[in-house]
């Protein structure tokens, strides 16, 4: 974010002219709020900073843009649908318009490549051969995700995609990990040396994320407000959310409530479903995506704020978004127990075991019958992200990162001839 990164000012103004390629398949840029963090955190340490990434469905959707000094090339990307297969041909067609843009983008120093998919180091090294650094930042752990998501055990595709994050890891020159458990597996699984791999935890924008007055109408006219919010998928748990607040209902006589999930994904239709054959239709709202303001109001009339990701391979060891979300705008959490959630929200969330929705539901009664505890772990969620969480101290590992890349000097990328007749786009 601007102004948080003065510190490494001086050392950007003594190297000139340093580019950066982010490759991002996901998320489009900006909306994708990690990546973007990072785009800015290059930039005010001098870096020219390009990112190649699919166009949004709503927002994000201009082929090229220059936002805040930022280059973002962006291409059209059909989500997968069907299964595996699906994704191969969405893959497919991802990588054929990142090598196609990474030619009209140029020479880089660094290519800083971003999973899912663990694809993105074919044109990582197609840029290394032209003598760019590869950072490879892993946001998810593609093994796991593929036994979470579609619960086909270690089949032939999994032990392809294994393979693939093997040699994803090979290629790297150093990897960013986002939190602990990632980086452990970097060493462990994937063979690289400690001193490569820096752990840049994922932060909110304190700039998105400003309080604001509760406003009592969104709770349509009941006591209190429990909120989910993210992405709706088969692996983040909106359905043990909802057959919770079911449980709340019939098995704590608890009517006084509103719930609102912010947020879309895959399994967006059939949770609004889901919803409706729990009885929940007239009692929980599904919102979709909202722009932030609608957001912060949701979460600053909140009482409860829920994170139902269940224990899965994946889930266990991986950092929610949504909890560090909550946890800025002072929101107690009821979550399940995974071991990252305990690292990332300690005394701000109350923790289920795993995938128990009798247990979840009586831990949202007890915190909505306790609102002095609500306000002691809504401080202590502050605290932690202005502390040891906040984005400053992952600043300093992206940039630490960045320097360990290029052994403390600035790579020469290779020119080289681009595709006729086209020129880098500035």
């Amino acid at each position: 974010m601007p102004g948080d990164t003065s510190f490494d000012r001086a050392s950007a103004d003594d190297r000139p002219g340093r580019r950066a390629l982010i490759l991002v398949e996901n998320l489009s840029v900006p909306f994708d709020r990690r990546v973007w963090q990072e785009c800015t955190t290059l930039r005010d340490a001098g870096w020219e900073v390009h990112v190649i990434c699919p166009r949004g469905g709503k927002r994000d959707t201009e082929p090229e843009a220059e936002i805040d000094g930022v280059r973002i090339h962006r291409y059209p990307l059909r989500a997968a649908t069907g299964g595996p297969a699906g994704y191969l041909r969405e893959y497919g067609s991802a990588l054929w318009h990142t090598f196609r843009l990474a030619r009209e983008v140029g020479p880089v120093h660094v290519v800083h490549a971003c999973n899912p998919p663990d694809l993105l180091f074919l044109p990582a090294l197609w840029l290394k051969r032209r003598g760019a650094r590869f950072v490879f930042d892993q946001h998810d752990l593609v093994p796991e995700l593929y036994l979470s998501r579609f619960g086909r055990g270690e089949d032939l595709l999994y032990r392809a995609v294994c393979a693939l994050e093997r040699l994803t890891y090979r290629a790297a020159d150093v990897v960013l990990a986002t939190n602990e458990s990632y980086r452990d597996v970097a060493v462990r699984r994937g063979g690289r040396r400690p001193s490569d791999v820096f752990v840049v935890r994922s932060a909110p924008d304190t700039d998105r994320f400003r309080p604001v007055p509760p406003e009592p109408e969104l709770r349509r006219g009941k006591a209190h407000l429990l909120c989910y919010l993210g992405v709706m998928g088969p692996q983040d748990g909106v359905d043990y959310a909802l057959r919770a607040l079911a449980k709340l209902r019939d098995e704590h006589g608890r009517t006084d409530w509103h719930a609102v999930f912010v947020g879309a994904g895959d399994t967006f239709d059939a949770m609004v479903e889901l919803s409706r054959r729990l009885g929940l239709a007239d009692r929980v709202e599904f919102t979709g995506r909202v722009p932030d303001a609608d957001l912060v109001r949701y979460l600053c009339t909140a009482d409860v704020c829920l994170s139902p990701d269940p224990h899965n391979p994946l889930n266990d060891v991986s950092t929610m978004n949504k909890v560090l979300e909550y946890m800025v705008m002072g929101r107690p959490v009821v979550s399940f127990d995974l071991r990252e959630a305990r690292v990332s929200a300690g005394d701000a969330a109350v923790y289920a075991p795993g995938n128990d929705e009798s247990e979840f539901a009586r831990l949202i009664a007890r915190l909505l019958d306790d609102p002095e505890k609500r306000d002691l772990m809504g401080k202590a969620g502050r605290e932690r992200i202005s502390g040891p969480l906040s984005w400053r101290n992952s600043q300093a590992a992206l940039l630490a990162a960045y320097a360990a890349a290029c052994d403390g000097r600035t790579p020469a990328p290779k020119g080289g001839p681009l595709r006729a007749g086209r020129r880098p786009r500035r």
